[in-house]
């Protein structure tokens, strides 16, 4: 039996603390930060909070306590949003011990450092607690509540360690969830953070009445601009075809139970987004946060990525998002391939 930490209570963590529970192999412990969604779960073995309707395992003990989580874990799966990572692995630092397997399961880039979550968390490890972490990035097609009732899911576990790798893939697969190994960390994890940039765009379009043609063009061109920066990271280029990178993208882009399309949608239907933020109740659209740190490393990095350039100019400037659309498709004449020069 493993002893796994599951720090973050909200979707996507009871999602995977589901998973981990209906093995019987586990015993897992849920972090979560709300009181009243530990108070839902072992009343009524729902997170009613962020998850209503998924019946989660009596092998899930929820927790308030970051100590109580992580006594004893042998396995830490971290799965709270981008802007608390450091945070709260700064908090966890005097329970965390060399041993640990560290997973993060976020799906975003912390703003400033423009650090990936596996970075962020092995440099505060590597500060604080004078340790090296042993860390692997999952991502893929999965939305929460799909995972949650069983419906057969596909993602991958990326990291460099091949033990650590297959270690997760062991620990997380099941009939309905298949986990694949995969040693471009860069490109998973990458993958999983700019694919919600791109979603936005994808709600955007769909905001503002456009069809399938538009949305089609926009998957195809966000999956170049990614694939561009994720190699100048490096990256490899054929991740980007895979479950982390197209998979993942097409599901956000196209899915009814995207956050982040949502909220593109919203935008395209001209509300503001501090008005469509509150309307949230508490969940977290990752690409809001992740699109000015995707601008910020696309610029580092010397590429070019105009789908991100433009939601940063709605998010953040307020520009129209039928003006971004018609600026996207005036810019100069270019070669899909490059193969020829301009």
């Amino acid at each position: 039996m493993s002893r796994i930490a599951v720090i973050g209570g909200g979707a996507w963590g009871t999602g995977l603390s589901i998973v981990l529970g209906r093995k019987g192999s586990h015993q897992v412990r849920l972090w979560a930060y709300e009181k009243e969604v530990c108070e839902s779960i072992s009343s009524h073995r729902m997170n009613l909070l962020f998850l209503a309707g998924e019946r989660i395992p009596e092998s899930v003990s929820p927790t308030n306590s970051l100590e109580d989580a992580l006594r004893g874990a042998e396995i830490v799966l971290s799965v709270m949003p981008s802007n608390h990572c450091r945070r709260l692995f700064q908090s966890m630092g005097p329970h965390l011990k060399s041993h640990m397997l560290f997973v993060t399961a976020t799906k975003g880039l912390e703003e400033g450092t423009l650090l990936q979550m596996s970075e962020v968390i092995k440099q505060v490890l590597t500060h604080a607690n004078a340790f090296s972490p042993r860390i692997a990035a999952l991502s893929g097609p999965s939305f929460a509540k799909e995972v949650a009732r069983g419906d057969p899911t596909a993602v991958a576990v990326g990291s460099q360690d091949e033990e650590l790798a297959r270690t997760v893939q062991s620990a997380f697969s099941d009939p309905t969830f298949r986990v694949y190994t995969n040693d471009d960390v860069v490109g998973v994890e990458l993958g999983g953070a700019l694919k919600n940039v791109i979603a936005i765009a994808a709600g955007v379009c769909n905001g503002l009445g456009l069809g399938h043609n538009s949305v089609a063009a926009l998957i195809t061109r966000g999956l170049a601009e990614i694939t561009r920066l994720v190699v100048a990271c490096g990256g490899r280029q054929e991740t980007m075809a895979g479950l982390a990178g197209l998979g993942d993208l097409v599901l956000t882009c196209t899915g009814g139970l995207s956050r982040n399309r949502s909220v593109g949608v919203e935008l395209g239907r001209g509300r503001r987004l501090p008005e469509i933020i509150s309307g949230m109740h508490g969940m977290v659209a990752e690409g809001v946060l992740t699109t000015n740190a995707a601008v910020g490393l696309a610029r580092a990095r010397g590429v070019e990525m105009p789908i991100a350039e433009q939601m940063y100019a709605i998010l953040h400037n307020g520009k129209s998002p039928a003006e971004a659309i018609r600026e996207l498709m005036t810019r100069t004449a270019k070669s899909e391939t490059g193969l020829y020069r301009n």
